[in-house]
C-alpha cells in the first residue's frame, strides 16, 4: 500500500460534503483543526515534562550550611 493519491483525498472530501454538507463543512473543519492543536499541546507538555524529570535537580543550598561554611572558612584563615 502507499501513500494517499489526489483521487482519494478528492473521494474522502467528496463523501465528506456529503455527509455533512456545505455550511456544516466549516464547523467540522475548525473543530478537527482545535482538536489536533490541543492534541499537539498535549504532546508538547508531555514532552517537557519527561524532558524535566530527566535533568538532574540543582544543588540547593540553605542557609545553615552556608553559615557552616563561612564558619570553617573563618577557622582556617585563624589557624594559617
Amino acid at each position: 500500500m502507499g501513500s494517499i493519491g489526489f483521487t482519494e483525498i478528492l473521494l474522502i472530501f467528496l463523501v465528506v460534503l456529503l455527509l455533512f454538507g456545505a455550511k456544516k463543512l466549516p464547523d467540522v473543519a475548525r473543530g478537527m483543526g482545535q482538536a489536533l492543536r490541543e492534541f499537539r499541546k498535549a504532546a508538547r507538555e508531555m514532552e517537557d515534562v519527561t524532558r524535566l524529570d530527566k535533568e538532574e535537580p540543582p544543588a540547593v543550598t540553605t542557609a545553615a550550611s552556608q553559615a557552616t561554611k563561612e564558619h570553617e572558612g573563618q577557622e582556617e584563615r585563624k589557624a594559617s
